[in-house]
């Protein structure tokens, strides 16, 4: 079946609405404590808004048969600030879905080429694809499309305990060199303190 793949518009809300609730139900089925499904009401807002303005979302839906069966969000990110180490790089996140009746169909090829090449239009020189590590079949997906590993984002839920020889344990945060000179005047320092 042919597959065309276009810039989203105001008609198509009702569709990306529905994308968005099937892909934060398959979000839920891996992990519930993670994921939840999104109010419709402020779906259906939020893409209202992404479409009714200049926006830094660029949205493209693909249609087979007339129907809207899947959509690509390319969000187009702020340059790292001066102060940061990267270097600057005109960068983009990127997420796909696609209904489930139509995976496998060369949906979400069709959607990520197009997503490249209008973020190669806005100059976009790197784009992101943020995967939760349980879902393999996205990981599958963008791997397939040339998408590499970046680094590993970690996370840790404030007062969760520490594993056991973790490098940043309490004894180890103690050895922070103090900005504070250890000899000569003044004997006070207004450097801030490390806990």
């Amino acid at each position: 079946m042919p597959i065309l793949v276009r810039a989203a518009e105001w008609e198509d809300v009702p569709a990306l609405v529905r994308l968005r609730l099937a892909n934060a139900e398959r979000h839920v089925q891996l992990d519930p404590a993670v994921y939840r499904v999104p109010d419709i009401e402020a779906v259906r807002r939020h893409f209202e808004e992404v479409l009714a303005a200049e926006s830094k979302v660029l949205i493209l839906v693909a249609e087979v048969v007339g129907d809207v069966v899947g959509m690509v969000e390319v969000i187009l990110l702020a340059d790292p600030p001066d102060h940061q180490i990267l270097t600057p790089r005109r960068a983009a996140d990127i997420h796909t879905v696609v209904l489930d009746g139509h995976r496998g169909e060369g949906v979400g090829a069709a959607l990520l080429m197009a997503a490249e090449n209008a973020a190669a239009e806005h100059g976009v020189l790197i784009i992101y694809a943020g995967i939760f590590a349980p879902n393999e079949g996205a990981v599958r997906f963008y791997a397939s499309a040339g998408f590499g590993p970046r680094g590993t984002l970690l996370s840790k839920e404030p007062g969760a305990p520490s594993v056991e020889g973790d490098d940043t344990s309490p004894d180890t945060a103690a050895t922070i060199p103090s900005p504070c000179p250890t000899s000569g005047h003044p004997p006070a320092c207004s450097a801030p303190s490390h806990p």
